[in-house]
């Protein structure tokens, strides 16, 4: 079972015989859904060793927390989690062990073992195959009787893992589909490549195998993640793209919607654009993640100049009907000038992204933006951050107020805390953006709306970035 918990999933396998092969298990994962991916296949694995999965941590013999190393906060938060966990087992409880995965893992092996000798294993990227068995030697060995074993191995590993067989954390009804991994860019902000390893993209037959896995296990809705999405192929010569993948995903059988999520503002070729645009199977959405529009800043990110993107992003509206885009921009980037977060401010606010949000810039170890002069103040960043969140909630505003009085369709995703259903629009990517209150249909006609349907609806009113909307088919 997963309940939410600081962003993050919270879940546990538990025993179903012996103590060693299957002692209980808590985990947490934190992150991006690259990470809940990785929980889900990591919990199969478990699953199909001799674990199984229940809530109770408390009673856990072991705690496995796969973490987020992405920005200060995050890294912030798993060392939380860790620290809780360590805790729970010095208490001398049922919990035996601690277990870190993840991007933290990866990128800090050593000093975690180090400086938390609490820990009893650091497992990277290509030893989630070996987790299972690993958990199960600690688990039989005597309590004390292990020092942290680092187990991490490349961040650029191969072949991909198998992934079909998924302990899903997320609604059988949306799924989160690995197309590719790593990343070959440079920008000077960012570490991520050095922990999750060179640009690779999935053989397109292991992820159609993997797509028809979870649309038979009741997924309507699957969103493509990578570091670089619309990168997808252009590392195999002669391979399909992603325009083809999409194509591809559109012929399974009980798919309705295909979304994209973390594109790069490059590689939007003319047949990906063509894709996106005529595919009734694909979201009219895109997640492109700009970062900012000043040159100089952009210059000193090294990320694609403004002039490139705004061509591509006025070429995408012009040629994708109903486009929502979304972005992130970083505030208080070293050397932002007052004037460079007006333009950027000035930009945001004009073009109308219907969707998006904003970090205030943190230094990370190992980038080269972590040694550039001219380091903003904290307070600084923040208040940039805020002005451009407000901006975008305004923005969102106006959007969800242009869709009443339309009919479109709304995927059905639970119930609030307050009994209502809710819901989610094409433009809207779980856990991220808007969501629909789903009202009791007015025709007597039309049967109420449940958990996983997708339904025909029609926009009644608006609030604040959310909508109302009746089912009327």
């Amino acid at each position: 079972m997963a309940t939410h918990y600081k962003g993050g999933l919270w879940l546990s396998p538990s025993p179903s015989g012996t103590h060693l092969r299957n002692g209980d298990c808590f985990r947490v994962s934190l992150g991006c859904p690259k990470n809940t991916v990785d929980s889900e296949v990591m919990l199969g694995n478990l699953e199909r060793s001799g674990f199984s999965v229940v809530d109770d941590h408390e009673s856990a013999d072991a705690i496995v927390i796969n973490t987020c190393a992405f920005v200060e906060d995050a890294k912030a938060e798993s060392l939380d989690a860790i620290m809780e966990a360590t805790q729970l087992k010095a208490e001398g409880g049922a919990v035996q062990r601690v277990v870190v995965t993840g991007c933290l893992a990866q990128r800090y092996a050593d000093d975690l073992a180090a400086q938390l000798p609490e820990v009893d294993l650091v497992v990277g990227f290509e030893r989630y195959a070996d987790l299972a068995q690993n958990l199960h030697d600690v688990l039989g060995e005597a309590a004390g009787a292990t020092q942290t074993a680092v187990q991490v191995g490349s961040p650029t590993f191969s072949p991909f893992p198998e992934e079909t067989q998924r302990h899903r954390l997320t609604p059988r009804h949306t799924a989160y589909l690995r197309v590719a991994e790593g990343c070959n860019h440079a920008c000077t902000f960012c570490a991520i490549p050095g922990f999750r390893g060179r640009f690779r993209s999935k053989p397109p037959g292991l992820i159609l195998e993997e797509a028809r896995a979870l649309v038979a296990g009741g997924a309507l809705e699957l969103n493509l993640i990578a570091e670089d999405t619309n990168q997808y192929g252009q590392d195999r010569r002669g391979g399909t793209g992603l325009a083809g993948l999409l194509a591809n995903l559109a012929e399974i059988p009980g798919l309705r919607w295909i979304r994209i999520l973390y594109a790069y503002p490059s590689y939007f070729t003319e047949d990906l654009i063509q894709e996106i645009a005529t595919n009734p199977k694909v979201c009219k959405y895109i997640d492109i993640p700009l970062q900012h529009i000043n040159n100089l800043v952009l210059l000193s990110m090294n990320r694609p100049p403004a002039d490139h993107t705004l061509r591509l992003l006025g070429t995408l509206r012009d040629c994708i009907p109903d486009l929502a885009l979304r972005t992130t921009f970083i505030s208080g980037f070293p050397g932002e000038s007052k004037g460079a977060h007006e333009e950027l401010a000035e930009f945001s606010d004009s073009f109308g992204f219907q969707r998006g949000g904003a970090f205030a810039y943190s230094e990370e170890d190992g980038t080269p933006a972590a040694g550039f002069p001219e380091q903003i103040p904290q307070e600084v960043r923040e208040e940039r951050r805020d002005e451009l969140m407000s901006i975008q909630q305004r923005n969102s505003i106006a959007f969800a107020e242009s869709l009443v009085g339309k009919e479109i369709d709304v995927l059905v995703d639970g119930i609030g805390e307050g009994g209502e259903l809710l819901g989610r629009t094409q433009w809207d990517a779980p856990e991220v953006d808007g969501q629909v209150y789903l009202l009791t249909p007015l025709d007597p006609g039309v049967a109420p709306a449940e958990v996983g349907q997708m339904r025909r609806c029609r926009v009644v009113s608006s609030c604040i970035m959310d909508i109302e909307a009746e089912p009327i088919a």
